[in-house]
């Protein structure tokens, strides 16, 4: 699924909603704060071609694959879901549009209660949206982009299978959404193609999570893609990809990493992967984990949120990584460091936390014992290799929504969740609390990209002036003692001049 919008926007299309079905994955006010902050004037072009900054390795977790590859691939299903494809459903809004397509308009009024609920918990990105309202600094901008569908998002879908129906369209006016639970490739790449391909109007700036997006606007259509002012990536996978065009010299626009920044490392792919691993899991298979034998693939930021939460609840956890580095911590926290072939025939649980494609092989899968739960954390649906599990001597059966048996000859079930793709964004949901945080630093890269060109982290000021006012707003739920207090610093008005400062400069 993907979104489109314009601040202003001649046209204007607030889709109102979609059906109810539990799925809080991603941020969300961050559009509320959009339709406040907008872009001043028009960039000039970027020209040059960029250069590599503060840039950290990614090899221990990306695929090498070439620049013209997609993250997403194969359709999910549900049997629950109406056969009729919202792509021949004529919809349309209170407004009296339809240029949208979600899976069912008239459940808005549900969505938008959902949206309401996860603004209360998300204070800096409220805090910032107040701040902007008289500037609006992103006046002017013309944004597409594809990332998961959430009521914290409330406007795309990033990966098939996983938007809520409820939240795909109580959006704001002058957002056009094109998402759905339960999209084909066929539907996902179609979605995307209407929100870039519009007559009368052409995006300005990419927000992605994968890289599809981008790597779909370069490749089909690369007069737009010269015009884009700047890019915001959000995933380890989009990112590698987006080094892949700088490196090869054809990615002349701006980009940003958000992926490397503190805030999304240190509090959303942990914080976040150690709730939601634990949610996902007992949503789909009741199991208890005291005494089960678990394997994580790739010991990460999210590789250590799904072993601290496994670890605390009994579990027997083994970890395989490559980096030498990640590997010595996972010795260090108390892990046995192996080779995914040395312990796959006893383990009870499988899940892979890389990044990397094809790290659970059909080899893997023939070997693992009955009953042995497979899932993934990382991205997209290839690095479990379920392909080759769709092969005429194996059997699939669905047992409940997201989880399915694939059976062999000899009557050995693996137990497969949401056909491999992103287990807390598809079957369970993630804390609004901790999305804030990431939400917040989209929002300020937004506001900050005309700074960088090239692949950049996003920039140093946010890891010291900027970054810290974001973080002592959300500390603020804590009720915590800032030492600054008793030092007779203000911290309320320092985080207003910082803030401000953002915006004007």
């Amino acid at each position: 699924g993907c979104f489109r919008g314009s601040l202003p926007m001649e046209t204007s299309c607030p889709a109102e909603e979609a059906e109810s079905q539990c799925n809080v994955n991603f941020f969300f006010t961050f559009f509320l704060c959009w339709q406040q902050i907008q872009f001043a004037d028009d960039m000039q072009e970027f020209t040059k071609f960029p250069t590599k900054t503060g840039r950290r390795s990614l090899s221990r977790s990306i695929s090498q694959s070439s620049t013209d590859s997609y993250s997403s691939a194969a359709s999910y299903t549900d049997s629950s879901d109406d056969e009729v494809s919202p792509r021949e459903k004529q919809q349309t809004n209170s407004k009296g549009s339809s240029n949208f397509c979600v899976k069912n308009i008239k459940q808005a009024e549900f969505g938008r209660r959902e949206i309401e609920i996860a603004e209360q918990d998300m204070s800096a990105l409220i805090s910032l949206r107040k701040r902007a309202q008289g500037e609006k600094p992103l006046a002017g901008a013309k944004i597409v982009g594809c990332t998961h569908i959430t009521a914290q998002t409330a406007v795309s879908g990033c990966l098939l299978g996983d938007p809520a129906d409820s939240k795909g369209a109580p959006v704001l006016p002058g957002v056009a959404v094109f998402a759905w639970k339960g999209e084909s490739e066929d539907d996902f790449w179609w979605c995307i193609d209407r929100c870039v391909n519009v007559d009368g109007w052409q995006a300005n700036m990419i927000l992605d999570d994968g890289g599809d997006l981008t790597h779909w606007v370069y490749k089909k259509y690369p007069s737009v893609f010269k015009k884009i002012r700047g890019i915001v990536e959000e995933s380890v996978t989009g990112v590698h990809r987006l080094y892949q065009l700088s490196k090869a010299g054809k990615l002349c626009v701006p980009a940003m990493n958000v992926n490397d920044s503190v805030t999304k490392q240190k509090f959303d792919n942990l914080y976040c992967c150690r709730e939601s691993i634990l949610d996902g899991l007992k949503r789909t298979t009741d199991v208890m984990f005291g005494g089960k034998q678990v394997v994580v693939c790739g010991y990460g930021e999210v590789g250590k949120g799904c072993c601290a939460a496994l670890k605390a609840l009994g579990a027997i956890v083994y970890v395989t990584e490559i980096d030498p580095i990640c590997a010595l911590q996972a010795c260090m926290d108390g892990f046995r460091v192996v080779k995914l072939s040395e312990v796959i025939r006893q383990v009870d649980v499988v899940i892979t936390c890389t990044g990397n494609k094809n790290v659970v092989t059909r080899e893997h899968l023939d070997r693992m014992k009955n009953s042995c739960i497979v899932c993934n954390m990382g991205h997209s649906n290839t690095e479990i290799d379920v392909t080759s599990l769709r092969m005429p001597e194996l059997t699939w059966e669905r047992v409940r929504s997201q989880v399915d048996h694939v059976i062999w000859p000899d009557g050995k079930r693996v137990v497969l969740l949401a056909e491999g793709r992103l287990l807390n964004l598809s079957c369970s949901t993630v804390p609004t609390f901790v999305l804030s945080i990431t939400a917040t630093t989209q929002v300020c890269t937004w506001v900050g990209l005309c700074r960088s060109l090239g692949v950049g982290l996003v920039w140093k000021e946010l890891g010291t002036r900027w970054d810290w006012p974001l973080r002592w707003h959300h500390c603020q739920k804590y009720h915590f003692v800032w030492a600054g207090v008793i030092a007779g610093v203000d911290p309320v008005f320092w985080v207003q001049k910082v803030l401000g400062e953002l915006i004007n400069e």
